[in-house]
Parts: structure tokens; sequence; C-alpha cells
């Protein structure tokens, strides 16, 4: 057996009130694993996080390293997570690093605009380096998709960024 991951987000706003109430109610995760190394080493944000998370479920803000070793870590298939993380690079950082999310795919659920950046929807705006990840995801077998709420339809985000002109045909 291994982990049972229930879904990959990748959301710059990592544990918010959507995520907390929709998303939980609508995947029923028994965990939930906010992994970034820069959130991971900040006291204030960690403590926000864990705040934010519904009283139901127990959330974690982890490095990347530290997901890896518990992903292969028996001890530690029982949890059934809603893995968060702030860009789509530390996704792929995971799964270069042996987790498998070829069945569930990726949700980028919200990357803000930035100076830089092209909104491929309304809640998602991304740059080279998040098409670069992408593309890294999907050479890995794992489907990258747009989806803001569960109710909203999935859109490819590659699709979403070459018709943005964010890479070329």
């Amino acid at each position: 057996m291994t982990m049972a991951i229930q879904l990959a987000r990748v959301d710059s706003r990592l544990l918010h009130g959507q995520v907390a109430t929709v998303w939980t109610k609508a995947i029923r995760p028994n965990r939930i694993l906010v992994v970034s190394d820069t959130v991971a080493h900040d006291k204030l944000r960690k403590t926000l996080i864990m705040q934010a998370a519904p009283a139901e479920v127990k959330a974690n803000v982890i490095t990347v390293a530290k997901m890896v070793q518990i992903y292969r870590d028996v001890r530690f298939d029982q949890f059934k997570p809603l893995i968060l993380t702030e860009t789509l690079g530390e996704m792929a950082q995971l799964v270069a690093q042996g987790i498998d999310l070829s069945e569930i795919g990726v949700d980028v659920g919200n990357l803000a605009y930035t100076v830089h950046k092209t909104m491929l929807t309304p809640s998602v705006a991304a740059d080279e380096a998040d098409v670069t990840a992408a593309q890294q995801l999907a050479q890995a077998g794992v489907a990258v998709y747009a989806q803001t709420v569960p109710t909203d339809r999935q859109q490819d985000f590659l699709a979403l960024a070459q018709k943005k002109g964010l890479m070329s045909a």
C-alpha cells in the first residue's frame, strides 16, 4: 500500500477558506500537507496556515524533502492527504523525487498575478517557469489542469498557456 493522495493542488495562497471548506468537503482528506521549504521555515506563516485548517482535518507544514520521506514511509500509508504547494516548481520537484501523481494529476487552483505573468484564467497567472514545471509534470505522465473549485470544469493548463502565447506550438 502507499499513501492515497486525494488532491495535489498548487495555490499561491496555500491553505485558505476555499481550500479549507469547499475542497475538504469535496475530497474528504484525513490530513492537509502544505509542502513548502519557504513556509516550513517561517514561523508566522506556518502558524497562520495551521489555524486556517478545518477542525476535522489536521494540517502540517513540511519541506519538500520531508514530504518525499514520509511518502516512502509505510507508517504514513494511512494518510489520505490533500497536498498543497505554492508553486508548480515544488510540485514538479515532488514528482521528480518519486511521488506518484499520475492517477490524480495536479490542480492549479490559484497562482497570483505578478509582473511578467500572464492571466490564463481569472485565478491563474503563469510565466515561463510555471510552464516549464507543468511540462516536466506532463513528461512524467502527470496531467496539469486549472480548476478553482470542485464544481468548475478542469481546463488543461498547458493548452491554456499555449493559447495565451506562453509556449510555442
